[in-house]
Protein backbone atom coordinates (compact mmCIF):
# COMPACT_ATOMS: atom_id res chain seq x y z
CA UNK A 1 0.00 0.00 0.00
CA UNK A 2 1.17 3.78 -1.18
CA UNK A 3 0.50 6.60 0.63
CA UNK A 4 0.69 9.97 -1.19
CA UNK A 5 0.52 13.38 0.07
CA UNK A 6 0.51 16.64 -1.42
CA UNK A 7 0.61 19.92 0.34
CA UNK A 8 2.27 21.83 -2.15
CA UNK A 9 0.16 24.71 -2.65
CA UNK A 10 -3.56 25.98 -0.79
CA UNK A 11 -4.90 22.78 -2.33
CA UNK A 12 -4.25 19.38 -0.19
CA UNK A 13 -4.81 16.00 -0.96
CA UNK A 14 -4.06 12.69 0.36
CA UNK A 15 -4.55 9.13 -1.43
CA UNK A 16 -3.90 5.53 -0.47
CA UNK A 17 -3.08 3.50 -3.33
CA UNK A 18 -1.82 0.00 -4.49
CA UNK A 19 -2.36 -2.86 -7.68
CA UNK A 20 -5.52 -2.44 -8.07
CA UNK A 21 -5.69 1.43 -8.21
CA UNK A 22 -6.79 3.96 -5.89
CA UNK A 23 -8.06 2.01 -2.40
CA UNK A 24 -9.02 6.25 -0.83
CA UNK A 25 -8.47 10.01 -1.90
CA UNK A 26 -9.58 13.43 -0.66
CA UNK A 27 -8.49 16.41 -1.99
CA UNK A 28 -9.39 20.17 0.22
CA UNK A 29 -8.85 23.64 0.21
CA UNK A 30 -6.37 24.23 3.11
CA UNK A 31 -4.64 27.36 3.58
CA UNK A 32 -2.44 27.70 5.92
CA UNK A 33 -3.34 24.64 7.73
CA UNK A 34 -1.55 21.25 6.01
CA UNK A 35 0.26 21.01 9.70
CA UNK A 36 -3.10 20.34 11.58
CA UNK A 37 -5.44 18.75 8.68
CA UNK A 38 -3.22 16.67 6.85
CA UNK A 39 -2.21 14.00 9.64
CA UNK A 40 -5.84 13.54 10.74
CA UNK A 41 -7.01 13.28 7.56
CA UNK A 42 -4.31 10.21 6.85
CA UNK A 43 -5.56 8.64 10.00
CA UNK A 44 -9.47 8.59 9.49
CA UNK A 45 -9.24 7.59 5.48
CA UNK A 46 -6.89 4.93 7.21
CA UNK A 47 -8.81 3.99 9.92
CA UNK A 48 -12.20 4.17 7.70
CA UNK A 49 -10.75 1.51 5.09
CA UNK A 50 -8.57 -0.49 8.04
CA UNK A 51 -5.05 0.58 6.77
CA UNK A 52 -2.30 0.15 9.88
CA UNK A 53 1.17 1.39 9.48
CA UNK A 54 2.22 -1.73 9.14
CA UNK A 55 0.58 -1.97 5.50
CA UNK A 56 2.11 0.75 4.06
CA UNK A 57 5.22 0.29 1.88
CA UNK A 58 6.21 3.41 0.37
CA UNK A 59 5.22 7.08 0.86
CA UNK A 60 4.93 9.25 -2.06
CA UNK A 61 5.27 13.26 -1.61
CA UNK A 62 4.91 16.00 -4.17
CA UNK A 63 8.37 17.61 -4.39
CA UNK A 64 7.63 21.22 -5.75
CA UNK A 65 7.81 24.01 -6.85
CA UNK A 66 5.08 25.35 -4.52
CA UNK A 67 4.65 27.29 -1.44
CA UNK A 68 8.05 26.59 0.68
CA UNK A 69 5.98 26.29 3.73
CA UNK A 70 3.56 23.64 2.18
CA UNK A 71 6.31 21.78 0.58
CA UNK A 72 8.33 21.53 4.15
CA UNK A 73 5.14 20.07 5.64
CA UNK A 74 4.32 17.45 3.05
CA UNK A 75 8.23 16.45 2.89
CA UNK A 76 8.60 16.62 6.61
CA UNK A 77 5.33 14.67 7.33
CA UNK A 78 6.28 11.81 4.42
CA UNK A 79 10.01 11.78 5.77
CA UNK A 80 8.68 11.23 8.93
CA UNK A 81 6.88 8.19 8.37
CA UNK A 82 9.28 6.42 6.05
CA UNK A 83 11.87 6.87 8.77
CA UNK A 84 9.37 5.61 11.66
CA UNK A 85 8.09 2.56 9.26
CA UNK A 86 11.72 1.79 7.44
CA UNK A 87 10.14 1.91 4.29
CA UNK A 88 10.88 4.26 0.68
CA UNK A 89 9.53 7.22 -0.14
CA UNK A 90 9.43 8.73 -3.83
CA UNK A 91 9.16 12.75 -4.86
CA UNK A 92 7.01 13.67 -7.95
CA UNK A 93 7.79 17.33 -9.18
CA UNK A 94 4.51 19.32 -8.63
CA UNK A 95 4.16 20.22 -12.28
CA UNK A 96 4.26 16.58 -13.26
CA UNK A 97 1.51 15.55 -11.84
CA UNK A 98 -0.70 18.68 -12.97
CA UNK A 99 0.09 17.31 -16.54
CA UNK A 100 0.09 13.96 -15.98
CA UNK A 101 -3.88 14.72 -14.87
CA UNK A 102 -5.26 16.25 -18.16
CA UNK A 103 -3.22 13.12 -20.21
CA UNK A 104 -2.24 13.36 -23.58
CA UNK A 105 -3.52 15.74 -25.52
CA UNK A 106 -1.65 15.46 -28.68
CA UNK A 107 0.05 18.91 -28.17
CA UNK A 108 2.10 20.59 -25.91
CA UNK A 109 0.96 21.36 -22.34
CA UNK A 110 2.06 24.29 -20.01
CA UNK A 111 1.39 23.23 -16.60
CA UNK A 112 0.58 26.30 -14.15
CA UNK A 113 1.19 26.68 -10.39
CA UNK A 114 0.66 29.47 -8.13
CA UNK A 115 3.39 31.11 -6.45
CA UNK A 116 2.39 34.27 -4.47
CA UNK A 117 2.48 37.74 -5.06
CA UNK A 118 0.94 37.40 -8.56
CA UNK A 119 3.46 35.09 -9.66
CA UNK A 120 3.11 31.68 -11.40
CA UNK A 121 5.60 28.23 -12.11
CA UNK A 122 5.13 27.48 -15.50
CA UNK A 123 6.74 24.30 -17.19
CA UNK A 124 6.39 22.80 -20.98
CA UNK A 125 5.59 19.05 -21.57
CA UNK A 126 5.22 16.61 -24.16
CA UNK A 127 4.18 13.16 -23.34
CA UNK A 128 6.45 10.16 -23.91
CA UNK A 129 5.23 6.80 -24.04
CA UNK A 130 1.98 8.08 -21.88
CA UNK A 131 4.06 9.72 -19.20
CA UNK A 132 4.99 13.67 -19.03
CA UNK A 133 8.58 14.72 -19.50
CA UNK A 134 9.43 18.71 -19.25
CA UNK A 135 10.84 20.18 -21.98
CA UNK A 136 13.15 23.00 -21.01
CA UNK A 137 13.80 24.76 -17.20
CA UNK A 138 10.65 26.08 -15.55
CA UNK A 139 10.18 29.43 -15.34
CA UNK A 140 8.95 32.06 -12.58
CA UNK A 141 7.34 35.06 -14.12
CA UNK A 142 4.67 37.31 -13.57
CA UNK A 143 1.00 36.43 -13.79
CA UNK A 144 -0.14 39.47 -15.58
CA UNK A 145 3.09 40.15 -17.43
CA UNK A 146 2.45 35.89 -19.42
CA UNK A 147 2.23 35.18 -22.48
CA UNK A 148 2.13 32.46 -24.51
CA UNK A 149 3.89 31.43 -27.63
CA UNK A 150 0.83 29.75 -29.53
CA UNK A 151 1.99 29.49 -33.06
CA UNK A 152 0.88 25.79 -32.29
CA UNK A 153 -2.04 24.05 -30.28
CA UNK A 154 -1.09 24.47 -26.54
CA UNK A 155 -3.32 23.19 -23.58
CA UNK A 156 -2.65 25.16 -20.56
CA UNK A 157 -3.52 23.71 -17.32
CA UNK A 158 -3.05 24.15 -13.74
CA UNK A 159 -3.64 26.44 -11.39
CA UNK A 160 -5.49 29.35 -14.06
CA UNK A 161 -7.34 32.27 -12.29
CA UNK A 162 -10.31 33.73 -14.45
CA UNK A 163 -8.06 36.91 -14.73
CA UNK A 164 -5.40 35.10 -16.88
CA UNK A 165 -7.84 32.80 -18.87
CA UNK A 166 -9.16 35.99 -19.61
CA UNK A 167 -6.56 37.53 -21.02
CA UNK A 168 -5.36 34.49 -22.48
CA UNK A 169 -7.94 34.39 -24.87
CA UNK A 170 -7.45 38.05 -25.46
CA UNK A 171 -3.73 37.84 -27.13
CA UNK A 172 -2.48 36.79 -29.98
CA UNK A 173 -2.85 33.26 -31.32
CA UNK A 174 -5.67 32.87 -29.26
CA UNK A 175 -7.13 30.08 -31.39
CA UNK A 176 -4.07 27.90 -30.47
CA UNK A 177 -4.85 27.97 -26.72
CA UNK A 178 -6.69 25.22 -24.95
CA UNK A 179 -7.76 25.79 -20.92
CA UNK A 180 -8.09 22.65 -19.10
CA UNK A 181 -11.48 23.04 -16.95
CA UNK A 182 -10.94 23.86 -13.14
CA UNK A 183 -11.99 20.08 -12.34
CA UNK A 184 -9.80 18.47 -14.68
CA UNK A 185 -6.83 20.86 -13.26
CA UNK A 186 -7.44 20.35 -9.68
CA UNK A 187 -3.61 18.60 -7.99
CA UNK A 188 -5.16 15.33 -6.99
CA UNK A 189 -3.30 12.96 -4.63
CA UNK A 190 -4.47 10.23 -6.78
CA UNK A 191 -2.58 11.19 -9.58
CA UNK A 192 0.29 11.35 -7.45
CA UNK A 193 0.10 8.27 -6.03
CA UNK A 194 0.08 6.39 -9.69
CA UNK A 195 3.32 7.79 -10.74
CA UNK A 196 4.94 6.98 -7.65
CA UNK A 197 3.46 3.19 -8.34
CA UNK A 198 5.28 3.12 -11.56
CA UNK A 199 8.24 4.17 -10.19
CA UNK A 200 8.38 1.93 -7.04
CA UNK A 201 7.73 -0.96 -8.94
CA UNK A 202 10.83 0.16 -11.24
CA UNK A 203 13.07 0.00 -7.76
CA UNK A 204 13.26 4.05 -8.42
CA UNK A 205 12.99 5.88 -5.10
CA UNK A 206 14.89 8.27 -3.47
CA UNK A 207 17.48 9.00 -0.85
CA UNK A 208 15.39 9.87 2.48
CA UNK A 209 18.75 11.71 3.72
CA UNK A 210 19.21 13.73 0.53
CA UNK A 211 15.73 14.33 -0.48
CA UNK A 212 14.42 17.95 -0.52
CA UNK A 213 11.93 20.10 -1.85
CA UNK A 214 12.62 21.98 -5.37
CA UNK A 215 11.83 25.49 -4.41
CA UNK A 216 12.37 28.48 -7.53
CA UNK A 217 13.87 32.31 -6.61
CA UNK A 218 12.57 34.97 -8.65
CA UNK A 219 15.38 35.58 -10.79
CA UNK A 220 17.87 38.95 -10.62
CA UNK A 221 17.85 41.35 -13.16
CA UNK A 222 19.27 39.94 -16.76
CA UNK A 223 19.59 36.74 -15.16
CA UNK A 224 17.16 33.52 -15.66
CA UNK A 225 15.30 31.71 -13.02
CA UNK A 226 16.73 29.36 -10.70
CA UNK A 227 15.64 26.11 -9.69
CA UNK A 228 17.33 25.74 -6.08
CA UNK A 229 16.34 22.53 -4.38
Amino acid sequence: MLLAIDTATRYASVAFYNSSGIVAEQSWYSPNNHSVEMMPAIVQMAERQGISPEDLTAVAVAKGPGSFTGLRIGMSLAKGLCLALGIPIIAIPTLDIITYAVGDPGCPVLAVLEAGRGRICVATYRFEEGLPAQVGEIELVKENEWVVDAKEPVLVAGEVSAELAERLSAQPNAENIAIASLAGSLRRAGYLAELAWERLQAGQTDDLDTLSPIYLHYPAPNKGPSDAS
